[in-house]
């Protein structure tokens, strides 16, 4: 069976390439990660964020396709120097398809991952901090929030069943 390759856009070609803001963050204020079994995608984020609540600097860690690396890329560039407010409000999967050029509809999962790591990530920082979430923070996860949850639950639940026959 072949395998045709997916039509990326040259944006997308060139941030998988030479992403931007990629690596681990040693002063990060707060870290949030994000997988998907089904295709293996994995993103950390890294946020460095202000005490005015201003995310000022932005880079993530991925082990994934040319989607999911130039989706996390447009996501850390898109949110540096935003609130942590307008992060949440503005950055949905769907602006982050339109700034890199388009994906293969079989590929639109990348973005809905980036966003969110994204939101964990903003939605930890309040958790951590203390002193309960802010009135514009939903109680309720995210479309996204959910998406990267519910992947990450189904890669603890295979690890667990997988752990037995790996030790007998």
């Amino acid at each position: 069976m072949s395998r045709i390759p997916l039509p990326y856009n040259p944006k997308v070609m060139d941030l998988f390439r030479n992403p931007k803001n990629l690596g681990k963050m040693d002063d990060a204020t707060v870290v949030a990660v994000a997988g998907n079994p089904a295709c293996g995608d994995m993103i950390t984020f890294y946020l460095k964020i202000s005490d005015q609540q201003v995310i000022e600097r932005a880079t993530f860690e991925s082990y994934g396709c040319a989607a999911n690396i130039a989706t996390s890329s447009i996501v850390t560039e898109m949110i540096k120097g935003l609130t942590l407010e307008t992060a949440w409000n503005d950055i949905t999967w769907k602006k982050v398809t339109e700034e890199i050029g388009g994906l293969p509809s079989v590929k639109f999962h990348c973005g809905v991952l980036a966003v969110g790591a994204l939101k964990r990530a903003i939605r930890k920082y309040f958790e951590e901090k203390g002193g309960g979430a802010p009135s514009w923070l939903p109680a309720d996860l995210t479309f996204e929030e959910k998406q990267a949850l519910e992947e990450e639950e189904l890669a603890q639940r295979l690890s667990k069943r997988l752990k037995p026959e790996a030790e007998t």
